[in-house]
Parts: structure tokens; sequence; C-alpha cells
């Protein structure tokens, strides 16, 4: 065993890996030897950053910490701490259940980790991370919390209300990426519509997006996480006229049909729905979306499904993913509706779904065959250099697989020339 060394596991979103990349910068800072999502932990101590919005994220979360504890208990490991949305959640429960943890802690009040370890937390270092991904790309998450009151969702309960970082924090946080050979930026928040509104009082992403673009070394910015529901049109324009932002946009449409939509508390309507989507496209020539459904939804009937399949298969989104609803305790749903479609049905419906989006995806990247791209390089795998388009974001969306005679950098940028198109990846050479 290696002493003197963390190993930090990541589950769940981005927002979580920032979260845990501030700790390891930390625990680094104090002389600590750090690994991240080590397939073979073998520190002496071992932290789990836990996720705890749906039922899935949170069974896994708990596999995660009783493997552990199996380890500690055969003394591969000394201590095992708990953090993050499962245990800011679930804190008291967890504590009663799992007491072989040495200590649970929520999302927000990990410093207190770091002086249980006997580690000085170093203000100094308050926007300074050590970054998990590749050297060329970072999360960037610009606020913390939700005011939204969607009936299904937990985030509220476990994040609290929306706090937006100041533009010049952010732009700061940029500054120190790009100096370290950062040159594309994933712009997240459980909100981004929002953003600004508490600090500002008004709507300030794109302002920020623009400061954003104005860090030298920055040169591609893309935008998780936005909802529909009063969202700040003067980003289009900016995606629009400024080269440096992606024209992508991550935003959780859930549902189309009005019963649905009411019944979540989107306070939105199908209508306006189609209408913002319809301007998006307008407006941003080429805009690639992505979006998310819930399948299954308390009181969802055979007609609200295929209003919704209609739906999907109309707007032909280049991006989109389904989530079978989750009953989840504390929400609105949880304590006024009866969660009343079958987890069966639940699971044919969003199946469903995604066999149409698939092939509504085949033939987007078809379309894209002749085409030149600007591609950004991951990584070299499997006799190929492995990228991405402005139009796709990491571990989620396609990748374009790069046949090159040379090397290519990782963390490059080159233009090519689309040659074929498998059902998740593009493949192509350089122009």
């Amino acid at each position: 065993m290696v002493r003197k060394k963390v190993d930090v596991i990541t589950l769940g979103c981005s927002k979580n890996l920032v979260d845990s990349e501030l700790l390891i910068k930390q625990f680094q800072s104090n002389g600590y030897l750090v690994e991240h999502d080590s397939p073979q932990p073998d520190g002496e101590v071992v932290v789990i950053n836990t996720c705890g919005f749906i039922g899935d994220a949170k069974e896994e979360s708990i596999d995660t910490i009783l493997s552990f504890v199996e380890a500690r208990k055969r003394g591969d490991i000394n201590k095992l701490y708990v953090m993050g949305c499962l245990s800011e959640r679930y804190f008291d429960q967890l504590g009663q259940e799992i007491p072989e943890v040495d200590k649970f802690y929520g999302k927000f009040n990990w410093k207190e980790l770091l002086a249980e370890m006997g580690v000085d937390y170093r203000a100094d270092l308050k926007n300074e991370r050590s970054l998990t991904t590749p050297k060329h790309y970072a999360y960037l998450k610009v606020s913390e919390g939700c005011n939204r009151s969607c009936s299904y969702c937990a985030i509220p309960i476990i994040t609290g209300k929306h706090q937006s970082r100041t533009i010049e924090s952010l732009v700061d946080e940029a500054q120190r990426l790009a100096a370290r050979g950062v040159k594309e930026l994933q712009v997240i928040a459980q909100d981004l519509s929002y953003y600004g509104l508490d600090l500002y009082k008004k709507q300030m992403l794109a302002p920020l997006i623009t400061e954003l673009s104005k860090v030298e070394g920055i040169e591609w910015i893309r935008l998780h996480y936005a909802y529909p529901a009063k969202f700040p049109m003067d980003v289009l324009d900016v995606m629009a006229s400024n080269p440096k932002v992606c024209k992508y946009l991550d935003i959780a449409l859930q549902h189309i049909s009005d019963p649905m939509l009411k019944a979540m508390r989107r306070k939105v309507s199908k209508e306006e729905t189609i209408e913002l989507v319809h301007k998006m496209r307008e407006l941003v020539p080429g805009i690639h979306l992505r979006t998310t459904m819930i399948a299954g939804h308390p009181g969802e009937t055979e007609a609200d499904f295929k209003e919704l399949m209609a739906f999907v298969e109309e707007m032909k989104f280049e991006r989109l993913g389904v989530f079978p609803y989750s009953h989840e305790e504390d929400t609105f749903a949880y304590k006024n509706y009866k969660d009343d479609v079958p987890d069966v049905i639940k699971q044919e419906r969003a199946n469903a779904i995604m066999e149409l989006q698939n092939g509504i995806s085949r033939d987007h990247h078809h379309e894209k065959i002749g085409r030149v791209i600007r591609v950004i390089i991951d990584r070299e795998e499997s006799g190929y250099f492995v990228g991405r388009s402005e139009f796709d974001s990491p571990e989620v969306d396609p990748e374009v697989l790069v046949s090159s005679s040379v090397p290519l950098e990782i963390g490059g940028f080159y233009q090519v020339k689309v040659t074929s198109a498998e059902d998740y990846d593009l493949l192509g050479e350089i122009e």
C-alpha cells in the first residue's frame, strides 16, 4: 500500500467532476499523491464523490460504497470517506445503514473532509483545479443550485437555490485554465438559462459567454443544461456571430404534450417549445441541439406518449437521450402523484423513443459525408486519431475517427473530410 496517497472516485455528472478536481488540487497542494478513478485503488484513503439524482445513479453510488467497505474490511485501504449528492440527500440514513464508512460529507462541506485528515485548506487555490480531463478541455461550472420546481426533480433538494458565480471569477478561472493549455470550455450548470438573475437581477449568460470568448487561448465554448422556459434569446445572437461559441446547445425539454408539461411543472407549453426550437434553428443555422425526454411520468397516457414520439420524429434532434421516470422521494411528484405507469411500460416507451432517435441520428451522420469539418483530437486509439467536431461534447456525443499517415497532435485542431458514417461515429481523413 502506498502511504500518503488518496484515491478519489467520482460518480455522476460533470458538475461532480469539477468538485472532485477542486478537492484533488487541495490534497496535492498538501503533498498527497492523488489518483482519480483508478481501476485498482491502492492508497491509504479512498474518497467517493457520489451521485443521488435518480434511482440508477443512487444504486451505482451505494454499490460503489459497499465495494470499498469490503476493501476496507480486507485491509486494502485504511480510511473511507463519502461525499457528494447522495450523502447530501441521505446523510442520516447512510450513516446508520453503512457505519463502516469513516465519515459522510455532503456536497458543499468537503472542506471539513480536509480538516478531518489534517489537511490545510488553501484559500489561495479556490479557483484552482487538478484536471481529470485531457489537458485541452475542461468543464467550467458557472453556478450551483436550481430555482425551478419541476415535479420529478430532486436537484433543488440536493443543491438548494441557484447561486451564480461572478463573471469576473469565471473569466479568471478560464484564464488560468487557458494558461495550462485548455482550448475548449464546457460551460455547465444545473440551469444555464437562469444564470445571473440572482446576482445581477437579469439573465447574463450572453454577456458571460462573450467575456469568456475574449480569453486568449480558448477556441471553443460549448453550452450545457439550459432550460426552455424564458430562455435567454440573446445567447443565440452570440452563438451565431461569435466563431468561438460552438453551434451546440444542451437543453432538456422532457416532454411535449401540454398535460404532461403541466404535470411536470415545466412552465412552458407545447406551442412555446416548438416555437423555441424553430427559432433556435432559424437564428443559428446548423445548430445541433441535444435534449432529454422522460418516459412514464405519472399520468402519462398512451396518447401523451404518441404525441411525444411524433414530436421527436418531427423535430429530428441531432442528439437525444431518454430517462424512464424515477419516483424520487420528497419531490412534488412523489408527494402528489401516484407512480402509475408500470416500470416495464416506462422502459418500453424509452426504448421506442431511442429506436426512433437512432434512425434520426443515422440520417444526420450520413448528411455529413463529403463535408469538411473542424475537429479537435482527443486521443489515439485502435489505429485512429479520435476527435470531435464543434457539434460533439465529450463522453456523451459521437466521435470522429480520423485516418492519418502522419501523427496528429492531441488537442490540436484539424480540417477533416468525412468519408463515411457509422451508427454512432463519423470516419474521415485530413483534408
